[in-house]
């Protein structure tokens, strides 16, 4: 077994001890309840299919309700993409939709070079930003990204060869998921059935 899956098993114990049944636990449910990802993957799949991208102006608006909306959103953050959204101009509207359109179904070098570019103009280039609706369409494959989460896990299990930068990379993104994937591999199936609950898992062992 390597460092890095003794680890992962040290924290899945301890995780389990506290919480026997893993996200089936009733303490666990109430707070996956408060999240509601279920309901935000629904809406998301809905407000962001294909059809929808022909209008930059509704994808944009839908970008705007969906990350108002989302409690793994910061309160802080939430106005100032509004206040962004007003003020850009239809190329930029364009850019952005383009971008979310390629994260969803095309290029994600292409999706996170163009929104770096476009949201730091507004000083919205933030991992939060980028990942959340990614996450929510496709809630076992993508990863939301939250800094201090990140930085706590790549820490504890001395991962060397990946570095965390606050402004977001598509390196720093494959590289992060695919460390992820190995780690939720070799983990319980009670703690993988969503990406944010397997990193939530993680974040909570980790700050306990």
């Amino acid at each position: 077994m390597n460092k890095n899956i003794e680890k992962l098993k040290d924290l899945e114990a301890e995780f389990l001890e506290s919480y026997p049944k893993g996200f089936n636990d009733e303490e666990i449910l109430k707070i996956i309840k408060r999240f509601k990802s279920e309901k935000f993957e629904e809406e998301v799949r809905t407000l962001f299919e294909k059809n929808n991208f022909s209008n930059p102006d509704i994808i944009c608006n839908n970008f705007l309700k969906i990350i108002s909306k989302s409690p793994l959103i910061s309160l802080f953050e939430k106005p100032k993409l509004r206040d962004a959204i007003n003020q850009m101009g239809m190329y930029e509207k364009d850019m952005l939709s383009i971008s979310i359109y390629d994260f969803l179904y095309g290029s994600k070098k292409n999706a996170i070079e163009t929104m770096v570019e476009i949201l730091s103009k507004y000083r919205l280039a933030k991992w939060t930003i980028i990942t959340l609706i990614p996450y929510y369409f496709y809630r076992k494959k993508e990863y939301f990204i939250k800094p201090t989460t990140t930085k706590n896990i790549l820490k504890y299990f001395e991962v060397e060869n990946i570095i965390y930068k606050p402004t977001p990379t598509y390196e720093f993104y494959k590289e992060y998921k695919k460390f992820l994937n190995s780690l939720k591999k070799e983990a319980s199936k009670t703690l993988t059935k969503d990406n944010a609950g397997f990193t939530g898992f993680l974040k909570m062992t980790l700050e306990s």
